[in-house]
């Protein structure tokens, strides 16, 4: 057995076989065991708020002192602080893009999934694969993985919206590139008109361009619709599958003098407010507690694992669209709520 006597000479053998180990590429598990293995998700990102008022003025700047053709995407990225690029989240990104009157973003395609959401700005357009659709504020558009996409403005003033992709995966998974098209333009047309199903009492929007493009419209009014204080909207596919492998998105209505319930899962989130104002109360995994105040326009992070409630501090219904990892988690397992 040995003495205490005997402490500080295994103490020292001890660290002759960690820098021994190093040489040979070993490293051990026991002295990192917590970290690898903790009792709780451990998020490395914070809650963040971003607020548009802030943001607008540099993203106009930039739309007046980067040109198209320069930035390709001309895009101010959302960077945790707590990260660096491409962090919104730990496992989400965002960023606000911006395209002036007459400017074409270059066609490309890339592994990499996205989706859009519009802030502000009439007859902008994406075009997915040959087909063109019309933006508008509120409008939710995706760009699906390895398909043709680009963007332009044949409208006035700035065309401005959020970006959401699943980037963050790629730096554990590297696999995402992309191929530009050979042409500014890929050929499309434009491709207008929806139907409205009801199906399990919710409303879905079936899109003629293959469920690509999710006006505002019906969303609102099926929030509306729903009695309750606080109502949830999922974004769906017409067959009912979520809009990609990686990424979902939802939309929810706080009636005015109300919060939501208080909702705890493995998600991160991406938060984008459509109109209202409010505030966020989070515990993070952690167990820090903070609060994000926010208005319209504002978009705001949540991590994974975070105890959330949303209350309305205005005296109208706030409105909040989101998007998480949740499909990725759920299809690897790791998918828990409180």
């Amino acid at each position: 057995m040995a003495t205490i006597e005997d402490m500080p000479v295994q103490k020292d053998e001890q660290t002759r076989l960690l820098e021994s180990l190093r040489a040979k590429n070993l490293a051990p598990l026991w002295t990192v065991m917590d970290a690898l293995v903790s009792q709780f998700p451990a998020p490395k990102s914070t809650p963040t708020v971003w607020e548009y008022d802030e943001i607008r003025p540099d993203l106009i700047k930039a739309g007046q002192v980067v040109d198209e053709e320069e930035a390709e995407r001309r895009v101010l990225m959302l960077v945790n602080p707590s990260m660096k690029a491409p962090y919104t989240t730990d496992t989400l990104y965002a960023g606000l893009q911006l395209v002036n009157p007459g400017e074409t973003a270059p066609a490309h395609k890339h592994v990499a999934f996205a989706l859009r959401y519009i802030i502000e700005g009439k007859r902008g357009f994406t075009a997915v694969e040959g087909e063109k659709m019309y933006m508008e504020k509120g409008d939710m558009i995706l760009t699906p993985s390895w398909n043709w996409h680009d963007h332009g403005h044949e409208g006035e003033g700035p065309m401005i919206w959020l970006d959401g992709l699943d980037l963050p995966l790629f730096q554990a998974l590297p696999t995402n590139f992309a191929e530009q098209y050979h042409e500014k333009r890929y050929p499309s047309k434009p491709k207008s008109g929806h139907a409205l199903t009801v199906l399990k009492k919710q409303i879905r929007v079936v899109d003629s361009n293959k469920s690509l493009r999710f006006p505002w419209a019906p969303v609102k009014a099926a929030l509306d619709a729903a009695p309750s204080p606080h109502a949830m909207y999922h974004y769906k596919k017409p067959d009912g599958s979520e809009v990609s492998y990686t990424l979902n998105a939802q939309a929810e209505r706080i009636t005015a003098g109300s919060s939501s319930p208080v909702r705890r899962d493995t998600c991160s989130y991406v938060f984008h407010c459509a109109s209202g104002q409010g505030s966020t109360r989070i515990l993070t995994a952690s167990g820090t507690e903070t609060c994000l105040e926010w208005k319209a326009n504002d978009t705001f992070a949540i991590p994974a694992w975070s105890r959330i409630t949303h209350t309305v501090t205005g005296t109208e219904n706030a409105y909040l669209f989101a998007f998480s990892d949740k499909p990725l988690l759920q299809s690897l397992g790791m998918y828990r709520r409180e």
